[in-house]
């Protein structure tokens, strides 16, 4: 009988597998890794214990499925992706069982992330080396399994060179473990496997001796000199086998003393060609990095976040990060200066502000997603985007892979470890089923064969590069390779397709539209998981959900794979299947991951598509009349205040006070409803003779805090500006938008339009008071009305609104009022973090003398999500980052919340009335 996935699933939770799921929505979650291939997997098994693990692959060996270890989901290769059974270990298996200062190791089992990893060791002055741009999010499995490395791999060395011990099951359920120090006929008498092995390379040791470990870089195929009598290391050798010799369940890692003293030094070049020539003296520094990169990369960046997002660089068209490390600051900064003057033709600089170095650091960390879109404007993959050669070879290699890209019509934007001779690079080339893919890759591997190079540098062969082992290596060496696999894998179970008889590179391909608009724009995800970080600072969003939950289908990558199986025709109702539902249920559209995403997903611009689509043939719930059409009922509110308001609030304390009432208007029965005010705001603004600006009065000022419009008015009045508010009832379509509603919003926002584009033709500044008001007057207004004839209106209108902090930002003679001495805690809203940004806010309220505790994250209201029926626990969760953790630890401070849904979820969870800035700032 066939395994299917109901009969997987029940042959697993019969052997005490709980953690064990089926459905449609996370299968397609776990069809993709962070590469180009998709395979849905028949189960997704999420080991609660190791002890589960041999369970797993018991189950799976009875019934003849295969089995594929999954990490963080950020190989680039097609490294973790199967159609057995996919083990997740990083949804549980996430202990650090042990840090020993003394001897500067850590024992941890495989789900543990990176970075978790470097927060536990980094108050005890040590850290793991390896450092791959994924570190937030990439587990310590994953990098054994890939033998990552990363920037400071250049000082520190590659995962493989930091294995003290492993610990692994192996396909016949076996548990062994081997350390470093192990002698080679120890490790042979652990297993017949491992006896099986050594005797294979045994065999053909002179071909292992010429072909393997030949430069450091030298990541492709299996570590056979790890198995050489003269070079035996156990547990080297199992990193990078990609889980097809076993599973890990735990690993003891270096851990190496945290310099005390680092600089960066950047360097200039006239061409990516010269910076690769200038390695090899660089490299004469010891430094503990030095990056490549490209100054089309860099100009992304300008044009994505602005210029004031790259800190000035030395002149060139490439530049080297150089990285140098030591005990004293001044003695390193000196050997900075030196080396610049060292390297022939270049200009340079040391970087002294750690906020810029830290910037610089951030471009180079998103290479990945930063050039998923290639010069032309064309979509560009990867999948060769990490071949490596010996670093004194690098310059000519990069000249004649740039002819290379010339010869086939393709282009990308290069970056990568250039210290170790390691390219990174996507290309434009089309995933359209032509033989377009397979001619380049094919060319490629000989160029860099002929370089005496590696296909792979760090990101493992995967499906993307196996087949292309035989260009690299001999018939021997790979049949060496063949009896190693055979010795630990007799049947093939282990991550099948991968390294030994290969999948063909073309085959099982997502194949992708060169259209990236509207729904297409899901595709813009590449799987980089930056959605998955945990991350606690201020100034990153992206992903609440993900962050609440911890489950692959909340995490913006998740969702973006659903949405790319509905568009491709892998789920059989498209958009409207009920895995799309599934998979958007918990996202806030918070567009977080519009700025925080690498590649400029906007999955809250999806969601409203998509439920655009859906609800074209289906009925909409309750809370889609109510609260996703709130202006409109405001709105007849406003128009008699005095008679309605009082009905209104008696109305409201009935729903808050009846569950029938609030779950009838689909409205969790926990939420406090807010109240319209009696007062409506006074429509004459302060008197002013200076230079006019427009004050966008937006639908729930109007009704719920008319005094921070009020209080807006006085503070420009005062700044010498002459102040006219919106008329009553003018609103941006936002609820509209958010509940996929799109032919109202197009409405309403045409409107407001129509009568902003006047003012801001002439050059009126127009100030929002709402964010996300605010926010879709600079953004979500083009999207719907480009291709209309108000785009034009649109366009002048965007470039016209400004936060209040931006304008008065940019008034010399405005001065702030004194705030020293008060703490101030800022919640900035989601979409002004995605669209407008906060750093004119966090100037204000530093030219004020605040003492700011700015946070990150959502607040978890995120406008209607909140309130609505089967949100409240992940609502509070997501509070529960960071925003309620700061009411608590601050019970004095200021919250500073310009968002309306943030000042309620801090009232309704907190019992902390929150300010706007114009409240703030008047007094």
């Amino acid at each position: 009988m066939p395994a299917t996935a109901d009969r997987v699933a029940a042959a697993l939770r019969a052997r005490g597998v709980a953690d064990v799921r089926v459905d449609r929505t996370l299968r397609s979650a776990y069809s993709s890794d962070a590469s180009l291939y998709r395979l849905e997997p028949l189960a997704v098994a999420r080991p609660r214990g190791v002890d589960e693990i041999p369970v797993v692959l018991a189950a799976c060996m009875e019934l003849g499925v295969p089995v594929t270890a999954r990490g963080g989901g950020t190989s680039i290769a097609g490294n973790a992706v199967g159609t057995g059974v996919i083990v997740d270990c990083s949804r549980h298996l996430t202990r650090i069982l042990d840090v020993d200062v003394e001897a500067r190791t850590a024992t941890v089992e495989p789900g543990v992330v990176h970075a978790s990893l470097q927060r536990r060791v980094r108050p005890l002055g040590l850290r793991f080396g390896p450092d791959p741009s994924s570190h937030s999010r990439c587990t310590i499995g994953g990098m054994v399994g890939n033998n990552a490395c990363g920037t400071r791999a250049l000082g520190y060395g590659r995962t493989s060179d930091t294995l003290a011990a492993l610990s692994m099951v192996l396909a016949d359920g076996s548990l062994v473990t081997v350390r470093r120090e192990d002698p080679r006929q120890t490790v042979r008498a652990l297993h017949p496997s491992w006896e099986a092995a050594c005797r294979a390379v045994d065999a053909r040791i002179g071909v292992v001796r010429t072909e393997s470990g030949r430069f450091g870089r030298q990541v492709s195929g299996y570590a056979l000199e790890h198995l050489l009598p003269e070079r035996f290391a156990a547990p080297a050798f199992v990193a990078g086998s990609e889980g097809t010799l076993g599973l890990l369940t735990s690993a003891t890692v270096d851990l190496v003393p945290d310099p005390p003293a680092t600089v960066l030094v950047v360097l200039g070049f006239g061409s990516i060609g010269e910076a690769g020539d200038a390695v090899p003296t660089v490299l004469t520094w010891t430094p503990r990095a030095c990056e490549g990169i490209d100054r089309r990369i860099v100009d992304v960046v300008r044009d994505r976040f602005g210029p004031l997002a790259v800190p000035p660089l030395p002149k060139g068209a490439a530049w080297l990060f150089v990285e140098l490390a030591g005990d004293d600051p001044g003695e390193v900064a000196a050997r900075g200066a030196e080396l610049i003057h060292s390297v022939d033709g270049a200009t340079g600089l040391v970087v002294g502000d750690p906020l810029d170095a830290a910037a610089l650091w951030r471009i180079r960390e998103d290479g990945a997603g930063l050039s998923s879109t290639s010069p032309r404007g064309r979509p560009a993959h990867a999948g060769w985007e990490d071949a490596a050669v010996p670093p004194e070879r690098l310059g000519a290699y990069l000249r004649d892979f740039d002819d290379l890209l010339l010869e086939h019509d393709l282009t990308g934007l290069p970056y990568g470890h250039f210290g170790d001779g390691c390219l990174h690079i996507r290309v434009d080339v089309p995933l359209d089923g032509s033989t377009a893919y397979r001619a380049f890759v094919e060319a490629a591997a000989d160029l860099v064969v002929s370089y005496g190079g590696s296909l792979s540098g760090e990101h493992g062969d995967g499906r993307a590069r196996s087949e292309l082992l035989t260009r690299m290596y001999s018939t021997d060496a790979l049949a060496v390779m063949a009896a190693v696999k055979d010795a630990f894998d007799p049947g093939d179970a282990l991550n099948p397709g991968v390294l030994v008889d290969p999948a063909p590179l073309d085959r099982d391909l997502r194949l992708q539209p060169a259209d990236r608009e509207g729904l297409n724009g899901a595709f813009r995800c590449t799987g980089v998981g930056r959605c998955r970080a945990d991350h606690t600072g201020p100034g990153v969003v992206m992903c609440p959900s993900y962050l609440a939950t911890r489950e692959e289908t909340d995490s913006t990558r998740g969702r973006a794979r659903v949405l790319q199986d509905a568009i491709d025709g892998h789920l059989p109702q498209g958009v409207a299947d009920p895995a799309v539902a599934d998979a958007l249920e918990l996202c806030l559209s918070c567009k977080g991951c519009l700025s925080d995403c690498p590649t400029g997903v906007d999955m809250a611009t999806y969601k409203s598509l998509a439920l655009e689509e859906r609800y074209a043939s289906e009925r909409r719930p309750m809370s889609h009349h109510v609260l996703g059409a709130l202006p409109r009922w405001l709105g007849l509110l406003g128009a008699a205040p005095r008679v309605l308001s009082p009905v209104a609030r008696a109305g409201i304390a009935v729903a808050q006070g009846s569950g029938w009432a609030s779950r009838l208007a689909g409205i969790d029965g926990r939420r406090s409803l807010p109240v319209p005010l009696r007062r409506r705001l006074k429509r004459t603004a302060p008197a002013g003779s200076g230079e006019p600006v427009v004050v966008f009065v937006d639908t729930f000022t109007e009704a719920f805090a008319p005094h921070v419009a009020e209080a807006a008015a006085e503070l420009l009045t005062a700044a010498g500006r002459s102040v006219t508010f919106t008329h009553q009832g003018d609103c941006c379509g936002l609820t509209w938008i958010s509940t996929g509603q799109r032919a109202e919003a197009r409405n309403r926002v045409a409107d407001l339009v129509r009568r902003l584009a006047p003012a801001a033709e002439a050059g009126v500044p127009v100030v929002g008071l709402e964010p996300s008001c605010t926010a879709v007057l600079r953004s979500d207004a083009l999207d719907l009305l480009t291709g209309t004839a108000d785009e034009a209106s649109a366009r002048a209108v965007a470039r016209a609104t400004h936060t209040l902090a931006e304008l008065l930002d940019g008034l010399a003679d405005w001065a702030p009022p004194d705030l020293s001495g008060t703490t101030v805690i800022a919640q900035p809203h989601c979409h002004q973090h995605a669209v407008m940004g906060y750093a004119a806010d966090q100037a204000v309220l530093e030219r004020a003398g605040a003492e700011v505790v700015r946070l990150g994250g959502c607040c978890g209201m995120a406008g209607n999500f909140g309130m609505e029926t089967g949100h409240y626990e992940v609502s509070v969760a997501v509070a529960e980052q960071q925003l309620l953790p700061a009411l608590r630890a601050h019970p004095d401070a200021v919250l500073l919340a310009d968002g309306f849904s943030c000042r309620t979820q801090a009232a309704d969870l907190a019992g902390r009335q929150g300010v706007h800035l114009a409240e703030l700032l008047a007094g």
